[in-house]
């Protein structure tokens, strides 16, 4: 049943107190409209500046004044049932005499079957009233609807220009895709400020369309929106994962279910500190070419009952929304690894999380990164709550090569001046991480002696460097031997 068919079924059953929480007043004044179209009532406003007066009457002033006693006294005395709608009527509700008329008003006594409608953001009643209200979501605006404002805006913008827009069709179809979780006057805002940036409508808009997309639906700052993805040339090994990426990418991607083809979940990316797993993460938003959004339990932790799980839920939700997206869960041990010293927060998050990873079906693809293994709950490492484990290891020689080549042209040296296969051989047991330290030393020495940098000034860096599998070498090996057998090469 549809948002309208909803409203109106229950304007013609006599609902007499609904609450609808929303900041898109003239979307609740637009479905209501249409209601009374079918149960031919008449529709009443009121706001505190304007006070109450008809809708589905084009009336100079208004009816009533805005006093609350008095206007309840109006609505109690209409003869007719009627629709009210009462903007931001709530808090004045609070008061013994305004709770006492309208709970007479929603028990009909010597009142006719009226439909009180309470909107607001955010609608706090009562216990007496809360329990005598019907809370009703209001749904966001489809594909048509958006497909709509996108028209109207470039209608409005030709008007104003003398000239016609500038629209390419595929990118104004995937726009109105992802404009889809936002409210009717926040898409038409975004919408106009992509058509005014430019006049026109292209492929450019896309990123900018959902860094702002973004902006809306994060207002509670526990997302993070990774504005530079990568692409898998610029990283070096993780090639099983670059396969395993671009097999499913048109799966993931298609509008429509593919079938006997579920759609990629996620990956849980473990390995050594400094090997490029988040770089990994970057580059798998890339190979899907869809936004990255990064969650830091880090933030999610609160010391009040509940909110901890509530962040959560708030972010996960904001998350399906950005859909299709991938969703980067860095360092996921650290959140989760509370034990029983947290009173139970930690398996709270754990659970929810699991839950929400098993039944959603927005397309966030899950990209979560681990370096101690031994601190992941068994729950999280199961078949099926990951497509694939993979294991990021040490470099390997040719990758070493690889890695050099890569921070040397990205630094603009000529790469013909050093001998990367005596580099990759020199840096034996080095991450990347440690490999571009290693040259950014060797950069400031070269410069500090007034040099040009060569492979000499590299190599004294190399040996003047003790890696992390030299300093924690039995942390990093007992690691490794986990890995083998348990998890795939990312290599």
């Amino acid at each position: 049943m549809s948002e309208l068919q909803d409203l109106t079924t229950l304007v013609r059953a006599t609902t007499p107190l609904l609450v609808i929480e929303t900041v898109d007043e003239q979307r609740v004044i637009d479905c209501f409209r249409h209601v009374i179209a079918q149960s031919l009532r008449p529709l009443w406003r009121w706001t505190i500046t304007d006070g109450l007066g008809r809708l589905d009457f084009a009336h100079a002033d208004p009816d009533v004044p805005p006093d609350v006693t008095t206007t309840l006294e109006a609505i109690r005395s209409a003869p007719d049932p009627g629709v009210f709608l009462l903007f931001d009527f709530h808090p004045l509700v609070r008061y013994a005499m305004s709770q006492r008329m309208l709970r007479e008003i929603v028990q009909r006594q010597r009142s006719a079957a009226h439909t009180v409608v309470l909107v607001g953001a955010r609608v706090e009643l009562p216990e007496e009233l809360e329990a005598l209200a019907l809370r009703v979501p209001l749904a966001l605006p489809d594909l048509k609807e958006l497909a709509g404002i996108m028209r109207g805006e470039a209608a409005a913008w030709q008007r104003e220009h003398g000239r016609r827009l500038e629209v390419d069709n595929e990118a104004a179809r995937t726009i109105v895709r992802n404009l889809v979780g936002l409210s009717a006057s926040d898409a038409r805002r975004i919408v106009r400020k992509l058509i005014y940036n430019d006049g026109a409508l292209g492929q450019h808009d896309l990123p900018e369309l959902m860094q702002s997309k973004f902006e809306l639906l994060n207002r509670s700052g526990l997302l993070h929106y990774e504005y530079a993805t990568a692409s898998f040339a610029d990283v070096a090994g993780v090639r099983r994962v670059r396969e395993w990426v671009q097999r499913r990418r048109a799966v993931f991607l298609s509008p429509e279910s593919v079938p006997m083809l579920d759609p990629p979940k996620g990956l849980l990316l473990l390995g050594v500190q400094g090997c490029g797993k988040s770089l990994a993460a970057k580059a798998i938003a890339g190979g899907f070419s869809v936004p990255l959004v990064r969650l830091d339990f880090g933030t999610l932790y609160n010391k009040y009952q509940g909110e901890t799980e509530k962040n959560l839920r708030e972010a996960l939700a904001s998350t399906e929304l950005l859909s299709p997206c991938v969703l980067w869960i860095d360092e996921i041990e650290k959140g989760l690894a509370g034990g029983g010293e947290d009173g139970g927060v930690s398996r709270r998050v754990l659970g929810y999380l699991l839950t929400w990873m098993a039944e959603r079906k927005a397309k966030v693809f899950v990209v979560a990164t681990a370096n101690a293994v031994h601190e992941l709950p068994a729950e999280l490492l199961r078949k099926g709550r990951f497509d694939e484990i993979f294991f990021v290891d040490l470099p390997t020689e040719p990758v070493r090569a690889e890695i050099f080549r890569l921070h040397l042209e990205r630094r603009k040296l000529p790469v013909e001046n050093f001998d990367l296969p005596a580099l990759a051989k020199a840096s034996e047991g080095f991450s990347g991480a440690e490999i571009e330290q290693a040259i950014v030393s060797a950069l400031y020495d070269a410069i500090g002696a007034d040099a040009t940098p060569d492979q000499a000034h590299l190599l004294a860096a190399l040996g003047q460097t003790r890696p992390l599998s030299v300093l924690m070498h039995e942390q990093v090996d007992a690691l490794r031997q986990w890995a083998s057998g348990r998890c795939v090469p990312a290599d």
